[in-house]
């Protein structure tokens, strides 16, 4: 009998040591979130520039998601070379979070992050969170752009099956153009998914890429748009940061070229009325306010923002609303081109759209030893936020 009295007495003093552990915990844990955060922002360009545009909105998102809680300070026009000192900058500043948002950043922003190991550091599009050394402090995170690509890709494929039965253009000239920026895996994923939209509508089609090497300079987007529809494509797309392309379709249209425009990051409908069909993008917000959210309760970012994780790295498509399409141009789209995008997004939404699938081969530009065969699919962001698709597929797509 004493004995069971002292087994309950012993069971009841460790339940209450446990309670009081908890309560201490959650105490602890209460008094460790935060009331204000100041969260800084690193830009490569301005708001005069498209894909800064985007993170700048998801900046002031801060303000209508948590008012004065969260106090923001940015620089912009911050080039590569001057990263690791503008970040050191913001670090000094007191920030507790801090958005690095151009690929360039990322070696400097995993160096400065650690050496300032009570700081949260997201890098945005780049790929080295989880290589070593993994720092708990460092994070990547990026928008699972493909699916954006190929819902305008089968805007563009409907509008371009429109114009062979309309007899405006035969088959043999459902040509379309892109304007790249770089021979990266993100352009080159961007600029197949978008293609492979427009081939399950026109199989007919073929594309021809010509890359610019810059991201933003708007002469050479011009003059590359010329030139691609000077060589008969009929749609224009890019992985560019400028307007240029658009100019230059609405321009030809003007001169009665027959030629329309796929843009990103922003609606470009109002520089190019009739000929922008429409335009997708990356929408920041969810993951800016995600990861803000995590450091004022203390928690891990890759725990409290939706998406798939890897490690250290975090992205998401249509399911969590990182990918957007802009606006679509009723005006001058296909018959039925809002409704099928609609459908296409739900169905991206549940999982049931392979994107890189079909009887395609394709080779590695910097590797040409390394070749894909497509006819059992390619899973894109399955290791990674950040694309990895990096193949010019045969006959099909001609790179100048």
């Amino acid at each position: 009998m004493k004995s069971t009295v002292r087994n309950v007495v012993t069971g009841l003093t460790v339940f209450c040591m446990i309670l009081v552990s908890l309560g201490v915990r959650a105490a602890r844990t209460k008094q460790q979130a935060r009331d204000h955060v100041k969260a800084g922002f690193l830009y490569v360009g301005d708001a005069a520039t498209s894909y800064t545009a985007n993170f700048i909105r998801a900046e002031n998102s801060l303000k209508t998601e948590f008012g004065d809680q969260v106090e923001t300070v940015s620089l912009a026009n911050v080039s590569e070379a001057n990263s690791e000192t503008a970040l050191r900058t913001l670090a000094e500043e007191g920030c507790d979070i801090i958005f690095a948002t151009s690929y360039g950043f990322g070696e400097a922003a995993k160096k400065v992050a650690f050496e300032y190991p009570d700081i949260q550091f997201c890098q945005a599009t780049c790929d080295n969170a989880n290589t070593e050394p993994v720092l708990d402090n460092y994070h990547t995170f990026m928008g699972e752009i493909y699916e954006g690509r190929y819902v305008t890709g089968v805007i563009a494929g409907l509008k371009l099956r429109e114009l062979v039965k309309s007899g405006i253009i035969s088959e043999e000239e459902a040509v379309v153009g892109y304007v790249a920026a770089f021979p990266f895996a993100e352009v080159i994923s961007g600029y197949t998914a978008f293609f492979l939209g427009v081939r399950s509508i026109m199989p007919e089609a073929v594309m021809r890429v010509r890359y610019s090497g810059t991201w933003s300079e708007y002469a050479v987007e011009y003059q590359l748009a010329n030139q691609l529809i000077d060589e008969g494509c009929v749609i224009i797309s890019q992985h560019s940061d400028t307007i240029g392309p658009a100019v230059a379709c609405e321009e030809a249209r003007e001169k009665g070229r027959t030629v329309y425009h796929v843009g990103y990051n922003q609606s470009m409908t109002t520089v190019a009325p009739s000929a922008s069909l429409t335009s997708s993008r990356i929408n920041w917000v969810p993951y800016v306010t995600g990861a803000v959210r995590a450091v004022m309760q203390n928690e891990k970012i890759e725990d409290s923002v939706p998406g798939d994780v890897h490690g250290n790295d975090i992205g998401a498509g249509f399911e969590a609303d990182w990918v957007q399409i802009v606006e679509i141009n009723e005006s001058i789209a296909a018959k039925g081109s809002t409704q099928i995008a609609e459908s296409l997004i739900e169905q991206f939404r549940n999982g049931e759209i392979e994107v890189f699938k079909g009887s395609y081969t394709g080779v590695n530009p910097s590797d040409p030893a390394d070749t894909i065969d497509l006819s059992e699919g390619y899973q894109e962001n399955a290791l990674s936020s950040a694309p990895r698709f990096c193949y010019v597929l045969d006959d099909v797509i001609k790179v100048e």
